[in-house]
């Protein structure tokens, strides 16, 4: 069996789909080491996988973003993607790099599995093969791969089809390296420089198309096609599960079966200190409409969510996504990609609303593959979040768009996908 290295920015939605690999690996007997942040430690080790404690240079408590990085609430849109490029996923590293080569160091390794904002593993895809382990980039985000057939990551645009799609795309790849995330190439160049003594041999989001493998976990049907990187990228779909969880049922949940149509909301584990952003638009939306609105405030206590509820409202801080997506008939999300995949999962149709860090390109998907509707901001009212669940509710083909793409999961290979690609290019 395999030594495998893997290795995670401290961020739950990139964690959390780490931590599936991880108990899959360790379960099929293969020796597993798990680089991260302290915070995650506990689940690292509940896994069965030894745990790597990132540099404190490259650690953070992603739960206060906001906190550990002050300068972040001042920037919006675009520029808030840049600032999070360079300040939290870039800055970090060489110690990243410095970590990576200890690990190695440590004992030998077949196989680096490293997610797409672990960039420091770049510095890892530059070296010789022969003397560095097989390097496999995870997609836990959108596809960041340069393609003449699809627009540059972090603009939310579709695919144009023909001659006048592939000139767009690459008009916009020059304009996207030179100007738009032009001060962030610049950047990476001089931390990656500094830390190896080498310049990036190109831009610096793609990255993965260095690697031996990049294994994306998602399905083709809500992926934008790339015909010249069908070599080097693999689909196994998504690897995260809602879970059951342990904790009891609310004592509201029976009404979710009572007949009215069922209605949830979520701004996820991270972007969730402000309720006003999505939950509570939808929540004023939806007031008077014959639906049950159920809010998960992602962990945070129930009663964070200020403000007088109306009836058909039910609250809990975590709810369990396997037993509470089968019963939902529209989901409303900020856009986190393990969010999204779960509604898809059960064929459930979204309304979404997110245009921060990989969430502009995630909304973009859910509009592209025809499974929800994407408002195309991070503040929605409530009067667009109203019209668009009704509009979803009232359309059938969105639900037979979040079917069709939830086939394609549950037919995905899935763990044993990945393990089985590790095992022949390792």
């Amino acid at each position: 069996m395999s030594s495998v290295l893997l290795c995670s920015a401290p961020v739950h939605g990139h964690v959390s789909p780490l931590l599936s690999v991880a108990s899959h690996l360790v379960a099929t007997g293969h020796r597993v080491r798990f680089l991260t942040g302290a915070r995650y430690r506990a689940a690292v080790e509940g896994t069965g996988a030894e745990f790597l404690p990132l540099p404190a240079g490259a650690d953070f408590d992603d739960t206060a973003l906001d906190r550990e990085f002050p300068d972040r609430t001042n920037h919006q849109g675009l520029d808030r993607l840049r600032y999070d490029l360079r300040e939290v996923f870039l800055r970090p590293m060489p110690d990243q790099i410095a970590a990576v080569d200890a690990a190695l160091a440590a004992e030998p390794t077949d196989a680096v599995l490293a997610e797409m904002l672990f960039i420091g593993a770049a510095a890892l895809a530059r070296r010789p093969r022969a003397s560095r382990p097989t390097l496999v980039c995870l997609g836990i985000v959108p596809l960041s791969l340069k393609s003449r057939h699809a627009a540059p990551f972090g603009l939310g645009l579709h695919p144009m089809p023909g001659p006048i799609g592939r000139l767009r795309n690459g008009m916009l790849n020059v304009a996207v390296e030179k100007v738009v995330f032009g001060s962030v190439q610049r950047y990476a160049q001089r931390v990656h420089q500094s830390a190896t003594g080498h310049r990036l041999p190109g831009f610096v989001l793609d990255w993965p198309s260095w690697t031996d493998a990049v294994v994306q976990f998602t399905v083709p049907g809500f992926e934008y096609p790339r015909p010249d990187r069908d070599g080097l990228v693999h689909f196994v779909g998504p690897v995260s599960r809602g879970g059951a969880g342990d904790q009891p049922l609310p004592p509201w949940w029976g009404e979710l079966s009572s007949g009215r149509p069922v209605v949830h909301v979520t701004q996820g584990t991270i972007a969730n200190q402000d309720h006003t952003a999505l939950i509570r638009p939808t929540i004023d939306a939806l007031a008077g409409d014959d639906v049950l609105v159920v809010v998960s405030t992602g962990g945070r206590p129930a009663e964070t969510l200020e403000g007088p509820l109306p009836d058909n409202v039910r609250v809990a801080s975590y709810l369990p996504y396997d037993l509470l997506l089968p019963l939902t008939d529209v989901m409303v999300t900020n856009g986190g990609y393990g969010g999204v995949h779960f509604a898809l999962r059960h064929g459930v149709p979204l309304v979404v609303a997110g245009t921060t860090e990989d969430k502009i390109e995630v909304t973009a998907r859910v509009a592209w593959s025809g499974v929800g509707i994407n408002l195309k901001t991070d503040t929605p009212t409530s009067e667009a979040v109203g019209t668009a669940v009704r509009t979803v509710l009232a359309q059938p083909d969105y639900r037979k768009a979040a079917e069709r793409i939830g086939g394609e999961i549950l037919a995905a290979p899935g763990l044993a996908g990945l393990a089985t690609l590790i095992a022949r290019i390792a």
